[in-house]
């Protein structure tokens, strides 16, 4: 499953992938306890293949940080924690992100990130980052 199909839900946690679209939104699918919700159109949706991170330079998209951390973990749940002190996280991030913007990216942003990697790789969806990363050098060329 591509990272088209995984979303985050402002005020709800965890991530979401799509089961279905509806004519007022669709049904959700939650990656922590496979409950299934209907979000409205109105909810603050973020669908993961369109969030990027800032660095000094330009803006790196989701898909090559997490492949980051995958490569960095041999695939495995992050050494750190989500919940760990600002300094940890800031810490953690310069290694897989070394010029991040520290005035754009806030410390939540960072544990946001942790934990969404960790759910991934919980849910065996890390895969798709390389068949993804596949399908970008291609179009690229």
């Amino acid at each position: 499953m591509s990272l088209d199909k995984i979303l985050s839900i402002s005020g709800k946690p965890g991530l979401y992938q799509i089961v279905t679209q509806t004519r007022t939104g669709a049904v959700v699918e939650s990656l922590l306890d496979k409950k299934r919700i209907t979000v409205g159109a109105h909810s603050n949706i973020s669908i993961l293949s369109e969030i990027a991170i800032y660095t000094l330079t330009e803006e790196v998209p989701l898909r090559k940080v997490l492949k980051t951390i995958k490569e960095k973990y041999n695939g495995e749940q992050t050494a750190i924690s989500h919940k760990a002190s600002k300094d940890e996280l800031e810490e953690f991030f310069f290694e897989i992100l070394p010029d991040y913007d520290e005035d754009r990216v806030y410390a939540s942003d960072v544990k946001k990130v942790i934990q969404w990697y960790n759910i991934l790789q919980k849910n065996d969806l890390l895969e798709s980052l390389e068949e993804e990363m596949t399908d970008v050098s291609e179009e690229e060329e």
